[in-house]
C-alpha cells in the first residue's frame, strides 16, 4: 500500500509502498477513503510532543479517519454488526480497558493507551488496523470527506463546549466567546449555538476567511483580534452585547497570548475551556483568578459516545462543514500550509 510516512523530526513525510497491515483476530482492517490534517500532525513533525511521548520511527501520521471494511478478524463478533463494505470512522483514543478512565468510557485520556497516527499506522495510508471496538459503522449516503475531520476536529470543541454547559456556565443570559475559527473553531461556533443554552456568541479570530466563516455558520457576532489589545477588543465586545465581559470561553487554538487576552476579558464566575494546543505554556495571573473564581476546564479529544452524538448531529444536515479536498501526493504542501495557519477548514485526504 502506499503510505506518508514520518523518518525524522523536521523533514518532510515520504511516499513509501509499504507492506498491507496484517489484522489481529478483534481488528478490523480498514480500508482509507479519507484522513483529516491536523494541526497536531505538524507538531508531531516539529517535535512538539518529544517532551511528553517517545517516538518510534517510522510512523504514519493521520488520526481523522473515515474508510470502509476490508477485512474482519476471526474474533471480532457477530454482535458488533461489521461486514466487508461498511462506512465507518475511527475513534482516536485506544485505551488499556482496565484503568479507571477507560472504564468511564474516556479512553482518549487512558495513561497507557494508544493513538492511530502516532505509531506505524495512521490515516495518511491506504490501509489501517483498528480494534473493533473503536469504529463506528455510519451511513453510505454521508461523505467520507466530511466524516473524517469530525472525528478530531469536530469531536474535540464538542467535548470542550459540553464541558462549560455541564458546569453550568452557559444559558441564554450568558455570552461565550469562540477564540479561533480553524479546523476546530468552525465547528465550535455551530456547537455554540447547539449546546449554547440560548448564549450569545461571540467569535474571535485574526484572518478575515475565517471570520466569515464563523458568521456565516451562526455567531451573533465577530470580532477581528488582528492588532488589537485587550481594551480595543472589550470596547467592540460592548458595543455588541452590552457588557465587556464573556460568561465563559471554549478556545480551539491554545495560542498563549490568546488565552492571556481571554483570561483579561472573564466576567466574575466565568469558564474558560481550553482545547487548543498552539502554545506549549500559559501564563495568566493568579490572583484575579482566584479572586474572581474562574474555573479552566483542560478537555482532550473526546469518547466514543461524544462521537456517536456528533455523527447524529452530522446524519440530521445539522452540522456544516469547510473542507478542502487534497491527494496524498499533496500532503507536504498541505503541512506546511497548515504550519502557517493558511488552510481555511480542514484539509482531507482523499483516497
Amino acid at each position: 500500500m502506499l503510505a506518508a510516512r514520518m523518518h525524522e523530526f523536521h523533514k518532510p513525510l515520504v511516499l513509501e509502498d509499504v507492506p498491507e497491515p496484517d489484522v489481529k483476530a478483534d481488528e478490523i482492517l480498514v480500508k482509507v477513503t479519507a484522513a483529516g490534517m491536523c494541526r497536531t500532525d505538524v507538531q508531531l513533525l516539529d517535535g512538539y510532543f518529544s517532551n511528553y511521548a517517545h517516538a518510534t520511527f517510522p510512523l504514519t501520521p493521520g488520526h481523522e479517519i473515515a474508510g470502509l471494511v476490508q477485512k474482519v478478524g476471526t474474533l471480532v463478533p457477530e454482535s458488533s454488526g461489521f461486514q466487508e463494505g461498511d462506512q465507518v470512522v475511527v475513534v482516536g483514543g485506544w485505551g488499556d480497558g482496565t484503568c479507571r478512565h477507560c472504564q468511564e468510557g474516556n479512553t482518549q485520556i487512558c495513561s497507557h493507551g494508544r493513538w492511530p497516527g502516532f505509531g506505524p499506522y495512521g490515516g495518511y495510508s491506504e490501509y489501517v488496523p483498528v480494534p473493533y471496538r473503536y469504529l463506528i459503522k455510519v451511513d453510505k449516503s454521508l461523505k467520507a470527506e466530511e466524516l473524517a475531520p469530525l472525528t478530531d476536529a469536530g469531536l474535540t470543541p464538542y467535548r470542550g463546549i459540553k464541558k462549560l454547559r455541564d458546569a453550568g456556565a452557559l444559558g441564554p443570559d450568558r455570552v461565550l466567546g469562540v477564540f479561533g475559527v480553524g479546523g476546530l473553531g468552525a465547528y465550535g461556533v455551530q456547537y455554540a449555538k447547539l449546546l449554547g443554552g440560548g448564549a450569545t456568541v461571540v467569535a474571535f479570530a485574526r484572518h478575515p476567511d475565517k471570520i466569515a466563516i464563523a458568521k456565516e455558520y451562526g455567531a451573533d457576532h465577530v470580532i477581528s483580534t488582528k492588532g488589537k489589545s485587550t481594551a480595543d477588543l472589550r470596547k467592540e465586545l460592548n458595543s455588541a452585547v452590552g457588557k465587556g465581559e464573556l460568561d465563559a470561553v471554549i478556545d480551539c487554538a491554545g495560542a498563549p497570548e490568546m488565552i492571556r487576552t481571554g483570561f483579561e476579558l472573564l466576567a466574575v464566575g466565568a469558564h474558560y475551556s481550553s482545547v487548543g494546543l498552539v502554545g506549549d505554556q500559559i501564563n495568566i495571573p493568579l490572583f484575579p483568578f482566584v479572586a474572581r473564581e474562574y474555573t479552566y476546564h483542560g478537555s482532550f479529544w473526546g469518547n466514543y459516545n461524544d462521537l456517536t452524538e456528533i455523527l447524529a448531529l452530522a446524519a440530521a444536515g445539522k452540522i456544516r462543514h469547510t473542507v478542502k479536498p487534497i491527494t496524498l501526493q499533496d500532503v507536504n504542501e498541505n503541512l506546511d500550509l497548515l504550519r502557517a495557519g493558511d488552510v481555511i477548514g480542514r484539509a482531507v485526504i482523499r483516497f
